[in-house]
This record gives C-alpha cells, structure tokens and sequence, in this order.
C-alpha cells in the first residue's frame, strides 16, 4: 500500500512582505507620535513656547525657508565640504592604511604617534584651526577630515592585515605579484572594514562641519542655526536642526544603499 503525501502548506509570505514595510512604517509612526506629543505640550504651556515653539510653527518655518535664498545657499556650501571631507579621509585613510598594514615596521614605529593623536577632539582644535587657516570653509575641511581619517585609517590597517594566510601563500605558490596579491587577497579582506568605516566616516564629518559653522560662524547650515537663535526666531532655528538631522539621515542611507551595491556585486564576482 503506497503511503499518500499530503502536500506541504504554502508558505505566508504576509509577515515577509510586510517587514519591509514594517521598518519605515513604525520609526514613522513614533516620529509623528512625538511631534503630536511635542505640539500638545507647547500649546499647553507644559514646554514654555519661548524655547520649543509648537512643530505646527516649525514647520510653517521651514516651509518659508524653501522659497528664500539662504536655504539652498547653506545647505550646499554644508554638503559640498561634506563631500569634500568624505573624499578626502577616505582616500588619504584608505591609501596610508593599506601601506601601514603592509609594513609592519612603519606601523609599529608610527603608532605612537597615532595612538596620540587618534583620541584628540577635533572641537579642541578649533582655536588653533582659526589662528593657523581662517574662518573659512577650509577650516570645516580639516576639522571634518582630522575627525574621519582616524576612523578609516584604523579599520584599513586591520583589514589588511586580516587576509587569511593560507590565501597569500596559495598566491605566492601560482606566482602572484605582490600587487596581485594585494588587490585580490588583501584589499578584498579590507572591503568590509572599509565599508562600515565609510559609514561612520559620514555621520562624523557633517557632525563636525556644522559644529564648526556654529562655533567659528562660517556659511552653512549650522551658521542659519545661529543667525536664527541671535535674532529671537527659535521656529527657524529648529527647522534647520531638522533640516541637518534630514540631511544626516539622507546621507546615511546612501551610504547604505552604495554599500549594499558593492556586497552584492561583489558576491556576485565571488560565484563565478
């Protein structure tokens, strides 16, 4: 007697589905919930209207800003030295890591002097910043980059050096060069590393740059939000705060969407 399989259920691809959905819908629906929150308390007088004016308030201020000048003047001389930084410490920690996690000895003759300078606070540096270069944008520039290369410089040497042994032998053995090696095996071992410090890098360098234009007052996002808070207009002020927590979330999901593009060409190139 021939035993009868009964077909496996279908699976629900509901739950599937909807986690997509589910990751934008609920961080949404608790931002809201705040600003609803923060509205009530303000009309309220709960939050004194001086200091935090209502979001309704907030929000007809930003939407008058997008018909001014100053808006996209700030918001492009802050994302053009953000771009301008990100570049640069990656490049500049990308390049002097690969060579630090090749030669060793360099390392380790050099690392004094990293290990000192690495924890430094780039705010700390704003006075000799305005003594030695300006109030120019160039000194947003050194600020953003000093803070970034640290993150990627480190992340390079440790993923080079994190090349499995057995893959550098295997490419000595078929005779490979030594840039072979290096761009096959190691900086395909540094990828990784390399990935995640670029995300980092891109929160801390608009971190720094508008902290700068705050404190040293040069044209940007965080200049509006002084401009603002000088003159008595707090609905104003807060809307460029949000308009650089907008930015930042913008610019991190870039980030990620580039990210996820490499993983998955990259996996790609590993199948065939």
């Amino acid at each position: 007697m021939t035993a009868v399989v009964a077909p496996a259920p279908p699976k629900c691809r509901s739950g599937t589905a909807s986690l997509p959905g589910r990751r934008f819908v609920l961080p949404t629906a608790f931002i809201a919930f705040l600003i609803s929150l923060q509205e009530l308390l303000t009309r309220t007088e709960v939050l004194p209207s001086n200091y935090f004016p209502p979001a309704s308030e907030i929000f007809t201020a930003f939407i008058g800003e997008l018909g001014g000048s100053a808006l996209p003047d700030a918001l492009f001389g802050t994302l053009s030295t953000w771009l301008q930084a990100l570049v640069i410490s990656v490049v500049l920690g990308t390049v002097i890591g690969v060579l630090l996690g090749l030669v060793v000895p360099l390392e380790a003759f050099l690392r004094p002097v990293i290990e000192f300078l690495r924890p430094v606070p780039s705010v700390a540096l704003i006075p000799l910043v305005v003594l030695t270069i300006g109030t120019g944008s160039d000194s947003a520039l050194f600020l953003a980059v000093f803070a970034a290369f640290w993150q990627v410089l480190i992340p390079a040497i440790v993923g080079v050096r994190s090349a499995h042994p057995v893959a550098l032998e295997t490419a000595r053995s078929y005779n490979f060069t030594l840039w072979q090696r290096i761009r096959y095996i190691q900086l395909a071992s540094m990828m990784p590393y390399l990935v995640t410090s670029i995300r980092l890098a891109t929160s801390t360098t608009l971190i720094l740059i508008v902290t700068a234009e705050i404190i040293i007052q040069m044209p940007g996002l965080g200049y509006e939000i002084t401009m603002s808070r000088s003159a008595g207009n707090p609905a104003r002020m807060y809307a460029y705060i949000a308009l650089s927590g907008i930015a930042g979330i913008v610019l991190n999901g870039l980030v990620r969407w580039a990210e996820s593009r490499v993983a998955s060409t990259h996996g790609k190139g590993g199948k065939q």
